[in-house]
């Protein structure tokens, strides 16, 4: 990491700090955590073991350990991910974004850890030790957002809006937004829609107007979205939203088989917390008409 400290300066223009710093606080966001480790490295700070890499808004102030915040440092961070790209490869910086999109208390000092042991050993392969506990922990946290991001693809339920928007909102545990948006800008490349996490307070809007032929449109960040709306959007449903959900709450009921249910195996396959947004887990009105008389 050497080559990362090159024309070492005070580029966040900061005061340097001592080596007793225990605690380096970054901004919330995957270059905020390439900026700390820029910064950790340019001071020498690497080879303190107890050294912690917290997210602003994950810091609990203690009276024991120093904290010194870092500031996103665009350059900084480009330099950090181009060395962890040369490290890592696509497949293992997938693997350490995947984690910090966890948002685990520990996660930015987890990462770190794994960081400091690949520059250490350049010829083992870091990710694929799992007897180091850091490594195990990126590991069992990867695989747990893979299983959000894959319920998150199959569980979102679109609304259609006077504004021909198809619009969902969703509450995963972890940030997935990031990572499940290529799967729907793939699969509905011929609508306008919007995905908005509750949780986090921004979504993604696709813009089929600004699509080519062959060439679907980029993905756009929104944060902006009417509280109103969030809280009841059957205020912006289109004329056809609720006879649509009537027809799929009608559809679901009747293809039930009530000898055959499983509530325990239902719940495992889908857990209830996502039932909140599932239109067929709604009560609607008047949809009781479209049951099987039995």
């Amino acid at each position: 990491m050497s080559q990362l400290a090159e024309n070492r300066s005070d580029a966040l223009g900061q005061l340097t700090p001592s080596n007793s710093i225990g605690i380096v606080l970054y901004e919330p966001s995957f270059e905020g955590w390439l900026s700390a480790v820029y910064y950790v490295y340019d001071n020498q700070l690497q080879n303190n073991d107890a050294l912690q890499l917290i997210a602003h808004d994950r810091y609990i102030p203690s009276l024991i350990a120093e904290a010194f915040p870092v500031r996103v440092d665009d350059d900084n961070a480009e330099r950090v991910l181009t060395k962890l790209n040369q490290r890592f490869g696509r497949s293992g910086m997938r693997q350490l974004l995947w984690g910090f999109l966890s948002e685990k208390d520990d996660i930015g000092t987890t990462l770190f850890q794994i960081v400091k042991y690949a520059l250490d050993y350049p010829e083992r392969d870091t990710l694929q030790d799992l007897g180091n506990l850091n490594v195990l922990e990126l590991a069992q946290t990867v695989k747990s957002v893979h299983r959000e991001k894959h319920r998150m693809e199959a569980f979102v339920r679109f609304e259609h809006t006077t504004d021909d928007i198809y619009f969902a909102r969703i509450e995963p545990d972890f940030n997935v937004l990031p990572i499940i948006g290529e799967h729907f800008r793939q699969r509905y490349q011929d609508q306008h829609w919007a995905i908005y996490d509750l949780v986090r307070g921004y979504g993604i809007y696709y813009d089929k107007s600004k699509s080519a032929p062959n060439r679907p449109a980029a993905l756009q960040t929104i944060t902006d979205v009417d509280d109103a709306v969030l809280r009841n959007p059957a205020s912006v449903h289109s004329a056809d939203e609720q006879r649509y959900q009537r027809f799929w709450q009608g559809y679901f009921t009747n293809v039930n088989i009530s000898e055959r249910k499983n509530t325990r195996l239902h719940r495992q396959h889908m857990p209830q917390r996502y039932w909140k947004y599932l239109s067929e887990k709604q009560v609607l009105p008047n949809a009781e008409h479209l049951q099987k008389r039995r």
